[in-house]
């Protein structure tokens, strides 16, 4: 894995200087677009910037899965989650 990371604060702080906008304007961007990400994801549709990143609901189903420490069968209940996949742009852009 990679040591390094990029939080938000780093982020906008390289958005804006690439950009030439203030620090402040593009953080009303970033906060922007993850709210209507996650509104639309939630409601079941699905995000995509061809070539880049793609987000969509998915749902598991309920199942019976094992306690590992007894042994003992439980039931697991159904729930959403979120898939995230990387485009081809993201993709060669790491090879």
């Amino acid at each position: 894995m990679a040591d390094k990371s990029l939080n938000r604060t780093e982020l906008v702080a390289a958005v804006a200087s690439e950009s030439g906008q203030s620090q402040a304007a593009v953080s009303g961007v970033v906060d922007a677009f993850f709210s209507v990400v996650s509104k639309s994801v939630a409601d079941g549709t699905k995000v995509t910037i061809p070539g880049w990143i793609a987000f969509e609901k998915t749902h598991r189903a309920a199942r019976t899965g094992r306690n590992p420490q007894t042994g003992e069968a439980l039931e697991i209940a159904a729930s959403d989650s979120v898939k995230v996949s990387a485009g081809s742009k993201l993709k060669a852009a790491v090879k």
